[in-house]
């Protein structure tokens, strides 16, 4: 049995956990709701508050299974409460962002704007033209929304041009240097 998949996933009195009969965990808070596929190895009961997650057999998948489920739920569980955040930064001369409807428009030095439609679920929001905020209620979309930002022009290492995330640091590199 998983270490992470013992410990159970404590409950909110905000939040609302079901399990449908086809092994799916639903995640029900005030604003969002978010679904939780489980594998048929694993199964969630819900006892007195709190979400506990029990495996059919012992193999070394199913083990690691259960506290990537345990994971998920509780990811899920926080999402749905305080929600995730992931915030990125633009260094470099020129490199600004703008929101407009459901549009993020990054001007990043290339020849035209990069227009980046968001996806149904995530906020953006933009501070000072050189700090973004991701925001939504499911931690892999928040970061995986971050990430292709970030993919338009990620840091280079001499200058340290480019998008970043903010608690990122980046290893820089050595210039040329003069011959003697």
């Amino acid at each position: 049995m998983s270490r992470v998949g013992r410990s159970p996933v404590f409950l909110d009195k905000t939040v609302q956990v079901t399990v449908n009969p086809k092994n799916e965990v639903l995640v029900k808070g005030a604003k969002h709701a978010l679904t939780i596929a489980m594998r048929p190895e694993i199964k969630a009961e819900i006892k007195d508050g709190k979400v506990q997650l029990t495996t059919i057999n012992d193999a070394p998948t199913t083990r690691g299974f259960h506290g990537l489920y345990r994971a998920l739920i509780q990811n899920a569980v926080t999402g749905v409460t305080k929600g995730w955040t992931r915030d990125l930064e633009l260094n470099g001369v020129g490199y600004r962002a703008a929101v407009t409807g459901k549009k993020l428009e990054l001007t990043l030095g290339y020849s035209h704007p990069v227009v980046f439609m968001i996806p149904q679920g995530i906020e953006i929001t933009i501070e000072k033209q050189t700090k973004i905020t991701v925001a939504g209620p499911s931690r892999e979309q928040v970061g995986q929304v971050a990430a292709k930002i970030r993919s338009f022009r990620p840091p280079e290492p001499y200058l340290g041009k480019g998008v970043k995330y903010a608690d990122e640091k980046l290893r820089r590199k050595a210039g040329k240097s003069a011959a003697k």
